[in-house]
């Protein structure tokens, strides 16, 4: 199920003292089986974009065509098109609301009609994607750590089996294990088959996982290719305001200290590199 986005512009408040452009002449396609990372400075305009592949945002211009039909056209079931393309927005555990981390879990297949033994089954598949410890399902979610109601959140729009999963910073203010843990979850989701939309900040993150990166800057498409292509454009991003992974960070500093190595997305990369440039067998 591609997703199409044909020369999308967004602008805040038009006709208004207060009017912003916040996208401008978007045009790319998100094919079936990416994990896409969007990346960009604050502002750039990743929540906006990622607002409109579900429809919760009108383009000011342009089209997003999901399966080549325009999600914004007069006859769209924006219902079924929500069910197709999952989205998680930002700080996720704050819209938690319901008594038991079952019944969160379950809002959303009983509103798609789901009922009885079809529901429960939906429900504890989701829970088991999102690894959680078993006693955790008939607990309170504001029982949880901040990490775990994050999960919970996640397995909430897993359960409505999106085709599409776009995910606002799932991990924004986690701790460095609750970081570790959820990307790995998503992932696991993004081996099993689903599309994945995933803006971030962090690019170790990206560099391991993203099959594809789109950079935006200032509302429009700045780059787009895979993680290796985006990231030996260091120069250029680093003078957009954004980092580069810290092993391609170490490969640099290897190389003005003499080690010529290439640059590395992940840290078996690095350690095969340097073993190479050493003349020495690899254990990574």
């Amino acid at each position: 199920m591609p997703i199409k986005i044909e020369h999308m512009s967004h602008t805040y408040q038009p006709g208004t003292p207060f009017k912003s452009d916040a996208l401008e002449d978007i045009d790319f396609t998100i094919e079936d089986g990416d994990l896409l990372a969007l990346i960009g400075h604050t502002g750039s305009g990743k929540s906006t974009l990622a607002q409109h592949l579900n429809g919760l945002l009108t383009p000011t211009a342009g089209r997003v065509l999901v399966d080549g039909q325009d999600i914004n056209g007069k006859d769209v079931n924006r219902r079924a098109l929500r069910q197709r393309v999952g989205l998680l927005f930002q700080y996720a555990e704050y819209q938690l609301f319901e008594e038991t981390v079952y019944k969160d879990i379950a809002f959303g297949p009983k509103n798609q009609g789901l009922s009885g033994e079809k529901l429960d089954r939906r429900v504890r598949a989701a829970f088991d994607k999102v690894h959680l410890p078993p006693e955790t399902l008939e607990k309170s979610p504001f029982e949880l750590s901040g990490g775990q109601m994050r999960r919970v959140a996640l397995a909430g729009v897993v359960a409505m089996e999106p085709e599409v999963l776009v995910l606002d910073e799932p991990i924004a203010g986690l701790d460095p294990k609750g970081r570790d843990e959820l990307t790995e979850i998503i992932h696991e989701l993004h081996r099993g088959g689903v599309t994945i939309v995933l803006i971030s900040h962090n690019m170790d993150d990206v560099a391991r996982i993203a099959t594809k990166v789109a950079v935006l800057e200032r509302g429009r498409l700045a780059m787009l290719g895979t993680p290796r292509e985006i990231f030996s454009r260091g120069d250029e991003l680093e003078a957009m305001g954004l980092d580069v992974p810290q092993t391609i960070q170490l490969c640099r500093a290897l190389r003005a200290g003499g080690l010529e190595v290439p640059d590395c997305l992940t840290g078996e990369e690095l350690c095969e590199a340097i073993c190479a440039a050493k003349g020495v067998p690899s254990h990574a």
